[in-house]
């Protein structure tokens, strides 16, 4: 993140850190290739596989990048100075706003991390679906919410990142709301009579708030990354750090309080076909 925001004005931060933060969509990609390439050569073939992909990108940026101009100016600039304290440079840590922006990131990003991981199992215990049908709804999830991190950014440098953030717990809440609402029946006693009807969400509108909601979280990861270098401009890396730590532990908290909440027969059968992936 702080290599990213030295070539960049501050104008297109957003802009530029959504692009990078669209790396997100791997995961999807990774869901889609992995089983195929599993299948043909064993899992020992997924890791060779995805560790010659990391060699060859891990080369094209060591012969296709350079310095930063702050860092390639720093040598000259401050010539036989001693190093900034490593107390000064973690100072940030000790504001409450780091921690809020990590905050919003555990459900943003994190939670992102949840749901893809807790979707199939509960796509197959919850509406019978297999394997393939609720991995391909999966990755109709988390492809759209990596890649839509662009216009996260672009709408964070056009129109700040703090409504953004408000757009994205808004819609997001709305589409919780929706996924979580249990199809209920209804009777009303009216004077003609009684009137029953049913409210319930069915697997065509269920993907449709899903990819909603995928959408909202985009915004909200490129609107977190977009306060960082405009309040903290000099410890962009620092805080990008603590921000990012903060979130990735959502991905890991959040599923195992998905299993917690769940009491019924059902849920517990998703929570424990979920278990189980996760130790394969």
């Amino acid at each position: 993140m702080s290599y990213i925001t030295r070539w960049y004005p501050k104008e297109h931060h957003g802009t530029a850190l959504g692009i990078l933060g669209a790396g997100n969509a791997g995961s999807a990609i990774t869901k889609l290739a992995a089983p195929w390439v599993m299948l043909a050569y064993g899992w020992q073939g997924v890791a060779r596989l995805w560790a010659l992909l990391l060699l060859g990108t891990a080369a094209v940026f060591w012969l296709g990048s350079t310095e930063d101009p702050k860092q390639a100016a720093r040598p000259r600039r401050a010539s036989g100075q001693p190093a900034a304290p490593l107390a000064r440079q973690v100072e940030p840590l000790r504001r409450l706003q780091i921690w809020r922006f990590g905050l919003y990131y555990f459900f943003v990003f994190g939670g992102y991390v949840a749901l893809s991981v807790w979707l199939p199992c509960y796509l197959m215990a919850v509406h019978g679906l297999d394997i393939r049908m609720a991995a391909v709804i999966a990755i109709a999830f988390s492809l759209p919410a990596g890649l839509l991190r662009v216009v996260g950014g672009m709408l964070s440098d056009r129109y700040g990142a703090r409504r953004v953030m408000y757009w994205s717990f808004i819609g997001w809440l709305v589409c919780t709301f929706m996924l979580s609402y249990p199809p209920t029946d209804y009777a009303v006693h009216g004077r003609s009579g009684e009137l029953r009807f049913t409210i319930a969400t069915g697997l065509p509108v269920f993907i449709l708030m899903l990819m909603a909601q995928g959408f909202f979280m985009a915004l909200g990861k490129a609107a977190v990354f977009k306060h960082m270098p405009v309040y903290y401009p000099d410890q962009v890396g620092v805080v990008g750090g603590a921000v990012g730590a903060i979130g990735g532990r959502g991905g890991f908290i959040l599923p195992l309080a998905f299993g917690l909440m769940n009491t019924s027969p059902m849920c517990g059968r998703a929570a424990s076909c979920c278990c189980s992936a996760s130790h394969r």
